[in-house]
């Protein structure tokens, strides 16, 4: 839309491109990002950038049918009957899970040491972010500077009145390059980022809440009303056809 709002507008691309404009803005901000966070982070920033545009696809279907999988062979075999599935999991987390109560660990403990690795999970999700986050408040701001910067630079040079106009064009495209960073990157990463996080978050809580039902014992059908609560109304009516019919 904005390249579209250019053109309508009679410009091009490269009537809004300028390389000091872009040193003072794109490279400025990034660079300051470095006095808010570690330098491994802030050079992060970009696989962050990389891995917001990746569709991800938790499988939370397939891991519904393979916790009340699990459950059935419990109820009939018994816990350590589980232990040969584990090895053909992929999801690390569910295979530390269920690994927990091969071994017969109890439920508390159990819980206290997934809630752990969840919430670390969600502190290195909130470090990603926070750097996102930081680039966007930045950007503006050095946007604003080499405005100024540019102002300065043309007022010195006020007797060449046919520069005037250009030279006020050429400021102005720093403060356009840091809102275009923030709004049309930073900002919607974060966004996406945010909520990359709270859905992998609610598949790992899921997982707690069955690997948990599981080692308890309890009735497969219940698991299955517990772990259908997590999911989406349409995920969800499709999975309950299927294993809450009689």
């Amino acid at each position: 839309m904005t390249v579209m709002a250019i053109y309508t507008s009679g410009g091009t691309i490269l009537t809004y491109a300028d390389l000091p404009s872009f040193f003072m803005t794109v490279v400025g901000s990034y660079f300051a990002v470095f006095t808010f966070c570690s330098v491994p982070e802030a050079l992060g920033l970009w696989k962050t950038i990389g891995l917001s545009m990746k569709l991800h696809n938790y499988n939370e279907k397939g891991i519904v049918a393979k916790l009340i999988a699990f459950s059935e062979k419990a109820r009939r075999e018994g816990l350590l009957a589980l232990e040969e599935e584990l090895e053909d999991l992929d999801d690390d987390f569910l295979k530390k899970g269920m690994r927990l109560v091969v071994d017969g660990t109890d439920g508390p403990i159990i819980r206290d040491l997934l809630e752990n690795e969840l919430n670390q999970m969600q502190g290195r999700h909130a470090s990603k972010l926070g750097v996102v986050n930081m680039w966007a408040t930045l950007a503006p701001g050095l946007g604003m500077l080499g405005t100024v910067v540019g102002l300065i630079a043309m007022l010195k040079n006020l007797e060449d009145k046919s520069a005037l106009g250009p030279n006020m064009a050429v400021a102005l495209i720093t403060t356009l390059y840091g809102a275009m960073i923030a709004n049309l990157i930073a900002i919607p990463i974060g966004g996406k980022l945010r909520t990359q996080d709270g859905d992998e978050s609610q598949i790992r809580e899921m997982e707690i809440e069955g690997i948990l039902s599981i080692q308890a014992g309890d009735n497969t059908r219940i698991l299955a009303q517990k772990l259908l609560s997590y999911l989406n109304p349409v995920a969800r009516k499709e999975l309950e056809k299927e294993i809450l019919k009689d």
